[in-house]
Formats: structure tokens, sequence, C-alpha cells
């Protein structure tokens, strides 16, 4: 068996942008350092497709949701990539065909929590979300009932906490929008 080679050093965007292309794991990118986990399991995998699906519906066309899509947080050194599980971004940049985008484009990312991931979704995703500047922060915790928690921006203090949702989630920010939580574990 041979070992893989990992980076000794802290990456630079251009690092993280060069490494091979591997759909068998999550690859992000904290302040230069290479984190890797393992892919969503189908149920989550449902969730988040629910969810795209739900939000389409209700956005206006000019805004789109998608999956799993690169986010660069913070371009700078040690850079900062991450793959929210929903983002809100502009149609046109989907339609571009763009391999990634900055947190400046995205209205709200959204994280469904995973086995291994509550403290990264839920303390230090929120405070790099708010720091990149992105408007609207989802968190959508699995366990029965499906519940949501929703930050929003409150100026230069960071983002807001709502309490947790469960049942149907409805919200003016970034748009008027309704979440049948339970309709997002159902079968379409």
């Amino acid at each position: 068996m041979t070992a893989a080679v990992w980076p000794d050093h802290l990456l630079t965007l251009e690092e993280f942008v060069e490494l091979p292309e591997d759909n068998s794991r999550r690859y992000e990118l904290q302040e230069g350092v290479l984190i890797v986990s393992p892919r969503a399991n189908l149920f989550h995998q449902r969730v988040a497709h629910r969810l795209v699906t739900m939000l389409n519906d209700q956005l206006p066309s000019e805004w789109e949701a998608v999956g799993d899509g690169e986010m660069i947080t913070d371009p700078g050194f040690p850079a900062s990539v991450r793959v929210p599980d929903v983002v809100v971004v502009e149609e046109k940049l989907v339609s571009s065909a763009a391999a990634r985008f900055t947190a400046e484009d995205a209205l709200l990312a959204v994280e469904i929590i995973s086995p291994g991931s509550q403290r990264t979704d839920t303390l230090v995703k929120p405070v790099e979300c708010a720091k990149a500047g992105i408007p609207n922060y989802w968190v959508i915790d699995l366990n029965d009932p499906l519940s949501l928690v929703a930050y929003h921006q409150v100026g230069d203090l960071g983002y807001q906490k709502a309490p947790a949702v469960t049942g149907t989630f409805t919200t003016s920010e970034p748009f008027s929008l309704r979440v049948d939580l339970a309709a997002l574990s159902r079968r379409a």
C-alpha cells in the first residue's frame, strides 16, 4: 500500500484549486489547512436536494439555489474555501458554469449537520461566513424532528441567531420563503 501524499504546509488558494479532482470526498480549506471529510450520506443528500428544489420554486428568477458549490470565504493567505450543502447565488453565475464563487456572491449559505460536523457547522462556519459578509446562514439538524436555525447579518456585529424551528420555517430574509422541514425528509 502506498501512502497518499498530503500537504506539509498551509495551502494557498492557488494550491487548493490545483488539487486533483476527487468526488469521493468533500474537500474544504480552513485557514490553509486541508479538511477532508466523507461525502454526505443518502438521507443528507435527499434533504439537500429537496431544499434546493423548494427554494428554487420560490426564489426570484435572477437567483438560484445550488448544492455543493465551492465558496471562497477568504482568498488571502491562509485561504479558506467552504462547500455549503446549499447556497443561493445569482442565476447568471450558475449559467456561466463558474468552478467556484466568492462569499460576496452568496446571499444564503446552508449547512446540514452530518455526524462529525456539528461544531464546525454551528460554531466555526457561522463566524467565518459572517466575517466573509454572507447575509444569511442556515443550519439544518437532521435529528427527528428536523429543525432549522437561521442566522442573519447584523451590521458589524456578525450574525444574530434565531431559535430553532421545527415544522414550517418562514422568513422574509433574504426573500419571502417557506420551508416545510418535514417535506425535506420525504421522497417527493
